[in-house]
């Protein structure tokens, strides 16, 4: 079967997909972006949260994380509206010094999260990158991709 683009009608224009036929169900889904900082300011991080003009940088990142996660649909043309059951976001670094961002979203309803946890991830990475800029602009954010999703047509998980 020839997938098609979902968000084009029949004669190829912009359209949001038509949900209305669809019954609502729980839909989770989960997503990643990293953070790449120079050695000296990881060094600072993990040794203690830095506290800027704005807040403290992780906290500050969690926060704009799930304030984009509510905000998707203004951002991504087409992107149904959802009232978010449940938004995470987790900020740590791993072993090879990256910081890591997952990103959680939940909902029961007729459409998934995807778009959601993607943009949280990405706003948590942003606001790092606002919040670190001052210290260096050698940060690069990179790999947002999505892990996990649940519910809808059909799963997927990231292997």
């Amino acid at each position: 079967m020839k997938k098609e683009f979902t968000h084009l009608d029949k004669n190829g224009d912009p359209t949001m997909v038509d949900v209305s036929s669809k019954g609502a169900t729980e839909r989770i889904a989960t997503a990643m972006s990293k953070v790449i900082l120079p050695p000296d300011l990881i060094e600072r991080l993990e040794n203690d949260e830095i506290h800027t003009k704005k807040g403290p940088v992780f906290q500050t990142a969690i926060l704009a994380g799930i304030m984009g996660s509510k905000k998707t649909s203004e951002l991504i043309p087409l992107c149904h509206p959802l009232g978010l059951d449940k938004c995470t976001v987790h900020v740590s670094i791993n072993e090879a010094k990256e910081v890591v961002i997952l990103c959680t979203a939940k909902v029961t309803g007729k459409t998934g999260v995807e778009m959601e946890a993607l943009t949280g991830a990405s706003v948590a990475a942003l606001t790092i990158y606002d919040m670190c800029k001052g210290f260096s602009h050698d940060i690069t954010i990179s790999e947002t991709r999505l892990l996990e999703k649940k519910g809808g047509k059909s799963d997927f998980k990231k292997t």
